[in-house]
């Protein structure tokens, strides 16, 4: 089976991709492209499904690199491909051509980022708590401070899990609302004592405020399509032992 990629407009004509799970060799609950190194699937099987996505935009997979991501506000750049164990961050940023910027997600916001004018790029790893605490900005700020123009750079948001799905309590919505009332925008009433969150509607929201003008989502929901998504939550909600985890890269 073929891969299937996702791509956005107003990133081309840069190679880059949001991967479902498709025409990958992981099977059971990885079925498909599992490119997560930190899931249980077997290691050589994940590595097979990391080179056929490297290999999708014409890569060579020993120039892909990434973050040992931890849900943080920290951004780095990087000029070539990095040994693993990767850097903790949630944020990556290159002006290296040949470099692949990778990002894992499993109902997080993948966010992938280009000034093409200036030839710097960026990846972003956004679940609710890098989003807060301002992972995308410290991203923009490391493409500025590598020559990229603010108001030049273009933002994609990749398969993420939606409002629809995303049901949480009044602790975390207390937590937004306290972070600026004007957050409550972002959230709407759910079954009785929970709130329906918006994850990439408040990505969107901290983009603009950070000066991108030109940023978007693919409106593709993780949890509502198991068939070419994974999704941490829908695996919770399934009782599964793990998940597999979602690619997206880019290069320049």
């Amino acid at each position: 089976m073929n891969l299937e990629t996702i791509t956005a407009d107003l990133l081309s004509p840069l190679p880059h991709g949001f991967f479902t799970r498709k025409g990958g060799a992981s099977s059971g609950v990885f079925e498909g492209l599992n490119c997560g190194f930190g899931s249980s699937d077997q290691a050589d099987v994940v590595k097979i499904n990391r080179a056929r996505a490297a290999k999708a935009l014409a890569a060579d997979p020993g120039h892909v690199t990434g973050m040992t991501q931890t849900h943080s506000a920290d951004a780095i750049t990087v000029a070539g491909p990095q040994e693993r164990p990767w850097p903790d961050a949630d944020g990556i940023v290159t002006k290296t051509p040949g470099v692949v910027l990778s990002v894992l997600t499993a109902d997080c916001a993948p966010v992938l980022f280009a000034d093409q004018k200036t030839g710097v790029i960026g990846a972003a790893h956004a679940g609710w708590r890098g989003a807060l605490g301002g992972v995308l900005e410290s991203t923009i700020d490391a493409m500025v401070a590598l020559g990229a123009i603010r108001g030049e750079i273009r933002a994609a948001i990749g398969p993420t899990i939606s409002q629809d799905a995303y049901e949480v309590g009044t602790e975390f919505f207390d937590e937004f609302t306290a972070n600026d009332p004007k957050n409550t925008r972002f959230f709407r009433s759910g079954r009785k004592g929970k709130h329906q969150f918006d994850l990439p509607g408040f990505a969107l929201d901290r983009l603009a405020k950070s000066g991108i003008s030109h940023a978007e989502w693919c409106r593709h929901c993780t949890y509502s399509d198991p068939a070419r998504f994974f999704s941490y939550r829908r695996s919770v909600h399934n009782n599964e032992a793990d998940y597999g985890r979602l690619m997206s890269l880019i290069r320049l």
